[in-house]
C-alpha cells in the first residue's frame, strides 16, 4: 500500500526537502499552500507533476478539513507557519493565529477526521529561549523571547495535550537551527551567503547584520527532515529535541561564509545597523539529541563548514545565473 503524506508549508525550506525525501520513500505526497495571485513554488518548482498541491490556510479550519478530506493521508507534517522570527514582534497576533491556533485547528480537524493519522508538529528551539539548561534536553524548562517562540510553545503544549486527551499519535520535533540553499532570502543565514556571493560577483561592497555574538546549534535541513520522518515510523508518539550539539557564533558564521571566496578578514565587508537588532536578544541556543539518536538512530551528516559552502556556492549559482 502507498503511504499518503500531507506536508503544510510544503514551499519552505523544510518542506520542500520533506517532499523530497518522501517521494525517494515512494510516498504519495500532498503539499499544502495558501491561495495567492501568485504562486510562491521557488523550492518546490522541481516537483510539479511529482506531488500534489492543495490550497488551504492554517487561519480557516473548513479549508483544512477539505485538505484532508482530499489528501486521505497517513501521516500529517505541520510545517506551515510565519517562520521569521524577528518579524513576530511586528505583527504577534498574526503570528499566534498561524503558528499556534494554526496547530488547533489541524488538531481538531485531524480529531473529527476520525481515522488513524500520524501527525508531526514543528516545535522549535526558540521555545527555550533564556536557557535554563544549557544544552537543552527534552525536559529542559522553556523560556521563550520572541512572539514567535512563545506562539510555537503553545502548539507543542496542544499536540501533547490533544495526544494525550485524545489518544492520538502526535508528535513534536523541538529541531534547532537549520539551514540549506533553499533558506529565505530574510534569514541571517540566507542573508550572509547571498551577501559574500553578491561580494564576490562585484554586486555589493557590505553586508548589514545586527548581534553578531549569538550563538546557534546549526545543522543542514536535509539531515534534519530525515528526523522529522523519522519520528512517525516509531511504534509509540513522544518528543525529539534534533540538534547537533555544537554552537557557533554570528561571526564564525561569517568567516565559514567569507572562507568560500578566499577572504579572512571581512571586517571592512560587514557593519550593524540597529534595527536588525531583536527587542529581547536570545544569546546562546544549543541542543541535546541523545534521545534522538539512541532511540531514533538519527545523527547529523553534514558538518557546519559543509553546509555553508554549498549555501555560498549555491547563491554564487543564482547570481551567475541572474546575470
Amino acid at each position: 500500500m502507498t503511504k499518503r503524506a500531507l506536508i503544510t508549508g510544503v514551499n519552505g525550506m523544510d518542506g520542500s526537502h520533506l517532499a523530497d525525501l518522501l517521494l525517494e520513500k515512494d510516498y504519495a505526497v500532498f503539499g499544502m499552500e495558501r491561495r495567492a495571485s501568485a504562486k510562491n513554488r521557488r523550492n518546490t518548482a522541481h516537483l510539479e507533476g511529482k506531488i500534489t498541491f492543495l490550497s488551504a490556510d492554517l487561519t480557516d479550519q473548513n479549508s483544512l478539513m477539505r485538505c484532508l478530506k482530499e489528501a486521505d493521508p497517513h501521516e500529517v507534517y505541520n510545517l506551515g507557519a510565519m517562520s521569521f522570527v524577528g518579524e513576530s514582534w511586528n505583527t504577534p497576533e498574526n503570528t499566534g493565529d498561524v503558528n499556534g491556533l494554526g496547530c488547533l485547528r489541524i488538531l481538531e480537524a485531524l480529531r473529527e477526521y476520525n481515522r488513524p493519522v500520524k501527525f508531526y508538529q514543528a516545535s522549535t528551539s526558540e521555545m527555550f529561549g533564556k536557557m535554563i539548561e544549557n544544552p537543552a534536553s527534552e525536559s529542559t524548562p522553556f523560556y521563550p523571547r520572541s512572539p514567535y517562540g512563545v506562539a510555537k510553545l503553545y502548539a507543542h503544549w496542544i499536540t501533547k495535550n490533544y495526544r494525550e486527551s485524545h489518544d492520538m499519535f502526535n508528535v513534536c520535533g523541538i529541531l534547532f537551527n537549520h539551514e540549506s540553499e533553499r533558506r529565505g532570502i530574510e534569514f541571517v543565514t540566507r542573508k550572509i551567503t547571498d551577501g559574500v556571493a553578491r561580494i564576490h560577483l562585484g554586486l555589493q561592497d557590505k553586508i548589514m547584520l545586527g548581534n553578531l555574538e549569538a550563538k546557534r546549534d546549526w545543522g543542514y535541513a536535509p539531515d534534519y527532515v530525515k528526523a522529522m520522518w523519522l519520528t512517525l515510523q516509531q511504534d509509540t508518539p513522544d518528543d525529539y529535541v534534533i540538534a547537533t550539539g555544537e554552537t557557533r557564533s554570528i561571526r564564525e558564521f561569517l568567516d565559514a561564509a567569507f572562507d568560500c571566496i578566499d577572504i579572512e578578514d571581512w571586517s571592512e565587508y560587514v557593519g550593524q545597523d540597529p534595527r536588525f537588532f531583536r527587542p529581547a536578544e536570545v544569546d546562546v541556543l544549543r541542543g541535546d539529541s541523545s534521545k534522538a539518536r539512541e532511540v531514533l538512530g538519527w545523527k547529523p551528516e553534514t558538518s557546519f563548514d559543509d553546509m555553508v559552502h554549498r549555501m555560498v556556492e549555491n547563491d554564487i549559482t543564482l547570481l551567475r545565473g541572474n546575470r
